[in-house]
């Protein structure tokens, strides 16, 4: 079952929702997982398992740093691409993998994205979900 679920709320917040045939655990671990997320995205990824590591995605585009991690159920992270103005904070990530009949739910909320920034909702379902979803479930 895929479902998309796309919210604008306060605060420049994206809020998306998508279920994959797979275990939170799993999904979990190739989020953080360089050669993984490299290949379930299509670019050069590096990632980390670890809190306070820095990361990078889609050839440098995207950057940040793991704020909290929480084994196999939650990720948040910093987050910004090259888009941003230099003086821009980053913005927010947060992942949840929550357990669902045959798999997982992925909550995906990005939020304090600043003014002026391209439709990250519409990105995330292109470069990211529609790409994972073709990746597991081959």
């Amino acid at each position: 079952m895929e479902s998309f679920t796309r919210n604008h709320m306060a605060n420049n917040t994206i809020e998306l929702r998508i279920t994959f045939k797979i275990s939170p655990e799993r999904l979990y671990n190739a989020w953080l997982d360089s050669a993984e997320h490299s290949e379930m995205t299509g670019t050069s990824s590096v990632a980390s398992p670890v809190a306070g590591a820095e990361f990078k995605a889609w050839d440098g585009y995207i950057s940040g740093k793991n704020l909290e991690l929480l084994e196999g159920r939650k990720i948040v992270q910093s987050w910004r691409t090259t888009d941003f103005d230099e003086e821009d904070p980053d913005s927010r990530l947060e992942i949840r993998f929550d357990p669902a009949p045959g798999g997982c739910v992925l909550t995906l909320i990005h939020s304090d994205i600043p003014e002026g920034q391209p439709d990250y909702a519409e990105g995330w379902r292109e470069y990211y979900f529609e790409p994972m979803k073709a990746y597991f479930e081959q």
